[in-house]
């Protein structure tokens, strides 16, 4: 409801209650300016472009660890998040009313990570975290427009994938120790993320059902934690090959407390930065290229696959992708050139008998066309 009351002082008294009921107000010194005002409030309320003027007034930095609280972010993406605010945002804009941030500062703010960071993907990284804190104080009615809206920003560039052979696969297990030597299969062979493939069970390999289920993964605090997403969950063919060398590492290592497949010298579970060292060590013993990850061996599944045929939709489910579009921009570089298809389903098409384009050619054809000469491509 909204109103307009003429005051004792001869100005004019704006009201109207938003959509919780709270009362706003505003005076000005003629009706039609008042009238104005509550028009373009009303209209802002219906067309779902409202933000509260008043919480506006909160602080960038009071708002972002409010916001940062009410998340359900996984441990690593909490930390970049909490890390990329502190160092980057809070410094320059961390003291600004939230509502008082324009487009043209977050332009500036871009720039100067850019000249600061350098690196695309890192400015890409910060840039989003202050991009998304924007739209959530949209969504929260804290804002109207995020200032985000039209700013420049680099987009990473796209990642060269490294994809190992399968002789990398057999030396990257010969080089590791033995109670480590079925991870580059496992990776390889069943497109696992690092975490994944850390944190797999005894339990979560059927082998009789030929099948493993991906259920749970090893974070950096040798912690059996909940996938990346929910999409991350999902259950995968066990091939012959990956089935001999997890029957044989069970065979040679036996039992274990802990359910887990692979576990350290000392029978825990792996640490991360343990593992790495241990990776690392055998990269170089196997005289492959430096910096090839485990993760890299999950890029040799997805090839595989796509070599093989398979749609994008099972490559998305296998690999646990939130999209095909996921993959596709991933992968789409890997499939097969499709020319070579496209020319002969419309040869075969137009060359079809009774085709009206077929007919169309016999009759305009003559007998000095058939042998398609030079003298007739010179004229053509």
């Amino acid at each position: 409801m909204a109103s307009i009351q003429k005051r004792t002082d001869g100005g004019w008294r704006g009201r109207y209650r938003d959509a919780a009921g709270r009362e706003h107000a505003k005076h000005f010194r003629r009706k039609v300016d008042a009238q104005n005002w509550l028009d373009g409030q009303t209209t802002a309320i219906l067309t779902g472009q409202w933000a509260d003027p008043r919480a506006g007034k909160i602080t960038v930095r009071e708002y972002g660890d409010r916001w940062q609280e009410a998340q359900t972010w996984r441990p690593k993406t909490r930390e970049r998040v909490a890390s990329s605010l502190k160092v980057h945002v809070y410094p320059r804009l961390g003291d600004r009313a939230i509502g008082s941030i324009r487009r043209s500062e977050v332009q500036a703010f871009v720039k100067h990570l850019s000249v600061t960071l350098g690196e695309p993907s890192t400015v890409a990284a910060v840039y989003s975290v202050l991009r998304g804190m924007m739209r959530a104080a949209v969504v929260d009615l804290v804002i109207a427009v995020s200032p985000c809206n039209g700013v420049s920003a680099p987009s990473a560039p796209p990642k060269a994938l490294t994809i190992p052979s399968a002789a990398d696969v057999a030396a990257l297990a010969a080089a590791l120790p033995e109670r480590y030597s079925p991870v580059p299969y496992v990776a390889a062979g069943l497109g696992l993320r690092p975490g994944e493939c850390l944190g797999l069970k005894v339990e979560d390999v059927d082998f009789l059902g030929r099948r493993v289920s991906v259920r749970q993964q090893l974070d950096e605090h040798r912690q059996l934690v909940p996938l990346k997403t929910d999409h991350s969950y999902r259950t995968i063919p066990l091939p012959d090959v990956i089935s001999i060398e997890l029957a044989e590492h069970l065979r040679r290592t036996g039992r274990r407390e802990s359910g887990l497949l692979f576990l350290d010298a000392n029978g825990r579970p792996p640490a991360r930065n343990s593992f790495e060292k241990t990776w690392r060590r055998a990269v170089e013993q196997a005289g492959l290229a430096r910096g090839l990850r485990l993760h890299d061996l999950r890029h040799a599944y997805a090839s595989a696959l796509i070599q093989s045929g398979q749609s994008v939709k099972v490559i998305q489910l296998r690999m646990g992708h939130a999209s095909a579009m996921v993959t596709l921009d991933v992968y789409g570089h890997l499939w097969p050139d499709s020319d070579d298809d496209t020319r002969s389903a419309v040869d075969a098409y137009l060359a079809s008998p009774g085709n009206p384009a077929d007919s169309v050619r016999t009759a305009e054809a003559s007998p000095q066309v058939s042998g398609l000469g030079t003298d007739y491509l010179e004229k053509a």
